[in-house]
């Protein structure tokens, strides 16, 4: 046992020092990828939380789905999803979790994090001080833990505020700005005026369930007595439930950091109120067996501080697409403004606005511009109010906290400072190390080892396609739909297809392709063909003249005729993809972006694919067939698709296909990474939203590797991640590797998009 006799003096807390290479402050999406890519690297991180569970606003306390430039599927951002870690957090919650059930995205989040030997997590811990040794400088932070009343000093030579408030960034004294700039001081006319808002506010999402009885309600004192405080009351749903209500937002005319209890509160008073309003209003059938399963204690925070770094991403970044030399990371979600007034708003409850692709985010806007060995990560990055409204999204501020975690391990490794990065030998060092983690960077492609410069390709087969193969089902054009297609420059194509119209009728095909050559934005009309089609089904050849100035994706249009329905085909292959040109209107796409003249955003269509099992391909015959699918893919190194398809494809009837190297003298062969689709077009949210699959049609499940003696080295079974990577215990010596892949399924041929060996 222990005792104490009286102390006349206060007692002291328990104190523990840790000294590590990089302290990460926050646990959500952001901070757990900048400390596992950090340690992945090889240098110690702690990793400051407090909360009791990691993933932010994506965990169980607050249920937000992760999103990025994916978008929903609901915008131009072809193959669009984040790679490295937050891409290998998605692809496991599929395949464990393709329900979207919360709870076990708090397991898988919190599993890979303490998988990592070099990461000492510290949960329940809040950060309340920090201590400088120069004045742009950091030493230490300070910590407290109230479940086991410990205080913690934690040293490092680098740290990585991914706070979402910036309580390390706002203590070190780097400069911030809270609320919206005025239109005139980086020419953004989508800034706010007074009358819509300075910030976006907090949001308590509540689950609801059916008891199979009935279930009675008697509404707390404090919660919201008329409904009709609410300007749209009657958006109120009785079965829908969670993140539908992402409206119920509160806070954006206050302090959203040190007033954030009573947004609490008031959060509660409109959730309560809405419930009582739906169990007791009479306005909603079926309504009886309802009743409250959970309600978030915690708000889901959209904006407070933003800290100036090195550089600052305005508008014109994000609608323009602006290239950068230091570019570690790239977004896609629409500029998303809401009015500060939220839930009480009599306007719009959002206003979003997409660019035509994805776009670029250097490096220098997680760098602070004044204390010299702190990093910015999440939603407090350097962007002005307007570029916040789409890099504050979850997947887009994880996809810039993996570049963070890898510069902190480089700059531990070769006694760098954050700013010595941006020269252009080291900015090229992070680049390589990045992308061999499976990050996506828009121009930025894998390195080429050594041993890939030296190795001699073949392939037992290359996909020629020549045909998508049609099945029993047909598709009707009550809207236009397209077959995004990679073709080459000065090549006169023809496709067949077939059709069955309910009269006769015309038909209108056309070749479209995108004014800037990496986006998926049928921005330009290359060629139009009209074409009588009689009555009944039929085979059409629809033969185009004009030619494209250069490679690229192009889009085989079918205008909307409801007369006419199009046979589609059940195969589906890597870098191919059908589009509509119809509404997601949960991201404000109503077909076509319309914006008034005057807010510095382009005017477009939006070409969205269907989500499987829907969205086939269209069935067709292509003339000549389409030969860019070979092993000369995988030498450019992009991890997705381009301006072309950037992956070796099999062919459909070679169950077995072959990769080979060979070298002309003995190689010493440590470790192979092997990158595989795993449908990078699927946004994969988190929670909520139910998947078709768990493991993607595209991704090779099963493989073999066999050196130059047909021994085996490496055998994989039931893979379903996008990156493979394969430590040899012991260096192989060889003249020759052989990796024989299964086919995944008989409607997908075998697909690899990159492959390193060192």
């Amino acid at each position: 046992m222990i005792r104490e006799d009286l102390s006349l003096e206060i007692r002291k807390s328990k104190l523990v020092e840790l000294n590590t290479d990089l302290v990460v402050v926050g646990g959500g999406m952001a901070g757990v990828c900048a400390a596992i890519t950090a340690a992945r690297a090889g240098i110690n991180v702690v990793l400051v939380q407090d909360r009791p569970i990691l993933g932010g606003n994506a965990s169980s306390e607050v249920r937000l789905w992760v999103l990025g430039a994916t978008s929903h599927m609901g915008n131009n951002n072809r193959w669009a999803r984040e790679g490295g870690i937050i891409d290998e957090i998605l692809v496991e919650n599929i395949f464990r979790n393709k329900d979207g059930n919360p709870l076990i995205f708090d397991t898988i989040v919190l599993e890979k994090v303490v998988e990592e030997p070099n990461i000492t997590l510290l949960l329940n811990t809040s950060i309340s001080n920090i201590e400088k040794s120069l004045p742009d400088k950091i030493e230490k932070v300070y910590g407290y833990c109230s479940q086991n009343e410990t205080f913690y000093e934690i040293s490092a030579p680098l740290f990585c505020d991914a706070s979402g408030d910036g309580v390390v960034s706002y203590k070190a004294g780097a400069s911030y700005r809270m609320g919206a700039e005025k239109r005139e001081e980086f020419g953004e006319k989508f800034a706010p005026n007074e009358d819509y808002g300075e910030l976006l506010g907090h949001t308590l999402y509540f689950y609801s369930k059916d008891t199979g009885h009935p279930v009675k309600f008697v509404a707390p004192s404090y919660a919201l007595k008329d409904i009709e405080q609410i300007p749209r009351y009657r958006d109120i749903k009785a079965d829908k439930h969670g993140c539908y209500f992402w409206w119920l937002e509160y806070g954006g005319t206050i302090d959203t950091i040190h007033r954030t209890e009573d947004i609490k509160w008031e959060l509660w008073k409109v959730v309560y109120g809405v419930w009582n309003y739906i169990k007791n209003s009479g306005e909603f059938q079926n309504v009886d067996n309802l009743t409250l399963e959970w309600v978030g204690l915690i708000p889901g925070k959209r904006e407070s501080r933003r800290f100036e770094g090195k550089y600052m991403l305005v508008q014109k970044d994000i609608i323009n697409q602006t290239n950068f030399d230091d570019a570690v990371a790239f977004g896609g979600w629409a500029i998303d403004l809401h009015p500060s007034k939220g839930v009480y708003s009599e306007k719009s409850p959002c206003t979003q606005y997409h660019s035509k692709g994805v776009y670029q985010i250097p490096y220098r806007c997680y760098v602070s511009k004044d204390i010299a060995n702190l990093f910015f990560a999440g939603r407090i990055i350097s962007a002005s109010h307007v570029a916040f409204g789409s890099t504050r999204v979850m997947a887009t501020g994880a996809h810039g906290a993996q570049a963070v975690g890898m510069a902190a391990a480089l700059c531990i490794q070769n006694n760098w400072m954050p700013g010595d990065i941006i020269e252009k030998n080291k900015i090229n060092c992070l680049h390589k190390n990045l992308a061999l983690t499976g990050q996506r960077i828009p121009n930025i492609a894998l390195p080429i080892s050594n041993l890939i410069s030296k190795a001699i390709f073949s392939t037992s087969t290359n996909l020629l396609l020549k045909q998508l193969i049609p099945d029993d089902d047909w598709v009707v054009l009550s809207v236009s739909l397209a077959q995004l297609l990679p073709l080459k420059a000065s090549v006169a194509y023809a496709f067949e297809i077939e059709f069955n119209a309910l009269s006769n009728t015309t038909l209108t095909a056309q070749l479209r392709y995108s004014g800037k050559r990496r986006n998926f934005t049928p921005d330009l009309i290359l060629e139009a063909v009209n074409l009588s089609v009689p009555q009944g089904m039929h085979h059409l050849k629809i033969e185009f003249t004009e030619t494209l100035p250069h490679d690229c994706y192009a889009f085989f249009t079918l205008l909307k005729n409801d007369e006419v329905s199009i046979r589609t085909s059940s195969q589906r292959i890597t870098a191919i993809l059908s589009v509509y040109n119809k509404f997601n209107t949960a991201v404000n796409n109503y077909g076509k972006q319309l914006p008034p003249d005057d807010i510095g955003v382009d005017t477009f269509e939006f070409w969205i694919p269907e989500r499987r099992p829907k969205g086939k391909n269209i069935a067709l015959n292509i003339f000549p067939a389409l030969d860019c699918f070979d092993y000369k893919e995988l030498k450019k190194g992009y991890l997705k698709p381009g301006t072309s398809p950037n992956a070796w494809v099999a062919s459909f009837d070679d169950k077995f296909p072959i990769l080979s190297l060979k070298w002309n003298a003995p190689v010493q062969i440590h470790s192979i990474s092997l990158y595989f689709d795993t449908d990078l077009d699927n946004p994969m949210e988190s929670v909520q939203l139910g998947h078709s699959e768990s493991v993607m049609p595209f991704c090779v499940k099963n493989y073999k590797i066999f050196d130059d003696q047909e021994v085996l080295i490496c055998e994989m079974e039931n893979n379903h991640q996008s990156l493979n990577r394969i430590k040899l215990d012991v260096a192989c010596n060889t003249t020759a590797l052989k990796i024989v892949f299964e086919q995944p399924n008989i409607l997908s041929p075998v697909a690899l998009y990159g492959i390193y060996i060192c």
